[in-house]
């Protein structure tokens, strides 16, 4: 910390500081704003994520397929390695976070875990080029075929690309966003309000690396082959590391905090010590250092929730005596102890989310399976049903600018909120969207099984006849969803970043991940759960049991998730009204929860 400089403003000469307050440059000095950062860092950021998005989903995005036809998994087997997959992808991303919160700068943390990313990849190709690492051909829709799938060599080489490939990914995914967030000084008003729209435009950036990998990487794993495509993602891999290093001098990098969790469990263990003390009345009385390692900009106010924890801020009877002489173990400062409280505040809202990415799981899974059923041509076109998700991806590219050239300014009119409207109130709205995108996909599903019937084609193989019925139908759950993918990811990340305690950062974006990643584990979880309770009252042996899903029960099941998610949303309003946000002794933080009644009363979650 020795090195990081104070921001000021000099109210009397009118001359802004140059340096930003706890951020030093590739070669561990003060940063200079004039130098580093802005709008001209965040270029690479938003290049690299765009690439690996586009290696990455283009492989997750088809990889159901490639685990069915070509590694001779079940459906459900299939499903359930997917999800695994990309939820242990989202879990690792606190990996990464930590380091680049604790130890490391997020640009160093940045490249070691692309590193890793990039030879998963490379491991991946080497078994779609090798022969012998695969298993041979075998009728997978037969089910006299006794299709064996990859085990011994075979499979060490496939699930150690992958989770190679998880744990590079899930770094990258915690470090990108907030990386580029960095690239912003949240003490200049200016630089402060560009936030927002980086977010925005992260996620913009994203889906069109997603957009390339959907529709040109799932064709070329269709026609081409699976090397070819792994190939090309290799190449991306590579080129994203490349990029984002040509950007290495002109970062600003947060200077590490050290193990964020040493500090939270010092709270802990000070307010146990403490149960027995009363707290004072006043609660200036409680212990906050006047100068030191948390400067105005940093402290953070007092707030009623978790008073318990509270105690771990008593003074000694003798203050000034004995404050130098107890242990951190002993007594904290107020703002350690509200560091505690606001993790604790995120923790209902990081649970409220987590159905809306078992919806998410469905889309990747289930739609897919669902689309190879159906016709997939337009006219001379065939579309490959992995490349549906390019439906919300064109969406969310388009109206990602209108959203924040548009909207953003003309909400702010009415709420005097910089970013429109309050992170939460976004991340309502998409929890809204994401229970119409259940629905609409049960009545599709419902249609499409009725369609099978009424064609005598319930038992006919996919791969051979097609059911009469377009693919594009299944365009309206994915529109959906997608469209709520734009309020409520962004709003997450922003959410997270903005709450977090500035040394804990990653940490919290990477929370928004790892909703993601206890939402696909809960998919898997609750389709083995569905076929158990259903087993014994469905000729199929469960709803989603078999490789048959004319003769499943896939539209009652997506009934189930959009009900799930109903409730879910009812507890969240409770919670969204509950939290209180954070608010530093600047006053930097906007006015968020002297909006969130007004709005709430008005139905909205703040």
């Amino acid at each position: 910390m020795e090195k990081s400089m104070e921001i000021s403003k000099d109210s009397e000469k009118g001359v802004v500081s140059s340096a930003v307050d706890g951020f030093i440059d590739y070669k561990g000095n003060p940063v200079n704003k004039f130098r580093h950062g802005g709008i001209k860092a965040t270029i690479f950021v938003f290049a690299a994520a765009a690439l690996e998005n586009m290696a990455n989903l283009g492989t997750s995005a088809n990889l159901i397929t490639y685990f069915y036809l070509h590694m001779h998994y079940s459906m459900s087997e299939s499903a359930d390695m997917l999800t695994n997959y990309m939820g242990t992808t989202f879990l690792l991303s606190l990996v990464g976070a930590f380091i680049s919160d604790a130890y490391l700068t997020r640009s160093k943390t940045l490249l070691i875990f692309g590193s890793f990313e990039l030879l998963g990849f490379m491991l991946l190709t080497i078994q779609a080029r090798v022969k012998s690492l695969q298993e041979p051909p075998c009728e997978i829709f037969n089910p006299l075929a006794n299709c064996q799938h990859v085990n011994g060599r075979k499979a060490t080489f496939l699930f150690s690309g992958l989770y190679l490939i998880a744990l590079g990914s899930g770094g990258l995914k915690a470090t990108l966003p907030t990386l580029g967030a960095d690239q912003f000084d949240e003490n200049d008003s200016k630089e402060r309000s560009l936030i927002s729209s980086f977010f925005n435009f992260f996620l913009f950036s994203l889906c069109v690396g997603s957009s390339i990998g959907v529709t040109f990487l799932v064709w070329l794993q269709d026609n081409k082959g699976w090397d070819v495509a792994l190939s090309i993602s290799t190449s991306a891999i590579f080129l994203g590391l490349l990029i984002v290093s040509l950007g290495y001098t002109m970062y600003r990098n947060k200077i590490p905090a050290g193990s964020p969790f040493t500090k939270i469990l010092q709270v802990l263990v000070a307010a146990f010590r403490n149960r027995n003390l009363d707290l004072p009345n006043n609660e200036s009385h409680l212990y906050e250092e006047k100068t030191g390692k948390n400067s105005d900009k940093d402290r953070l106010h007092h707030t009623q929730q978790f008073r318990f924890l509270d105690k771990a801020a008593i003074l000694p009877q003798n203050e000034e005596a004995l404050v130098s002489e107890t242990s951190e173990w002993k007594l904290c400062t107020v703002t350690s102890v509200e560091e505690v409280k606001i993790l604790l505040r995120m923790v209902p809202i990081f649970a409220c989310t987590l159905l809306m990415n078992t919806c998410l799981a469905q889309l990747q899974t289930f739609s897919v399976q669902q689309g190879i059923t159906m016709d997939n041509k337009v006219g001379s076109l065939k579309i490959p049903p992995a490349s549906l998700p390019i439906i919300p991806m064109t969406f969310i590219v388009i109206l990602t600018p209108i959203y924040d050239r548009v909207f953003v300014p003309f909400a702010r009119k009415l709420t005097g909120l910089e970013t429109g409207i309050t992170h939460l109130q976004r991340v309502a709205v998409g929890l809204v969207l994401s229970i119409l995108s259940m629905a609409a996909a049960a009545i599709v599903e419902s249609k499409r099984k009725d369609v099978a019937k009424e064609h005598h084609l319930v038992f006919a193989n996919p791969m051979m006849t097609k059911l009469p019925m377009s693919v594009f139908m299944l365009s309206f759950q994915f529109f959906i969803f997608g469209i709520a993918d734009l309020f409520t990811f962004v709003g997450l990340l922003e959410f997270f970043y903005s709450q977090a305690p500035t040394g804990l950062r990653s940490l919290g974006t990477a929370f928004a991940w790892c909703s993601m990643a206890l939402g696909f584990f809960f998919s898997s979880v609750l389709v083995n759960v569905v076929n158990a309770v259903t087993k014994n009252s469905t000729s199929s042996k469960g709803w989603l049991n078999g490789n048959n899903l004319n003769t499943n029960h896939l539209d009652l099941f997506y009934w189930l998730v959009a009900i799930l998610s109903f409730l879910n949303f009812l507890n969240y309003l409770y919670w969204a009204n509950w939290y209180k946000y954070k608010q530093s002794g600047t006053g930097l933080v906007s006015d968020m929860n002297d909006n969130q009644d007004l709005l709430l009363s008005k139905g909205d979650s703040k």
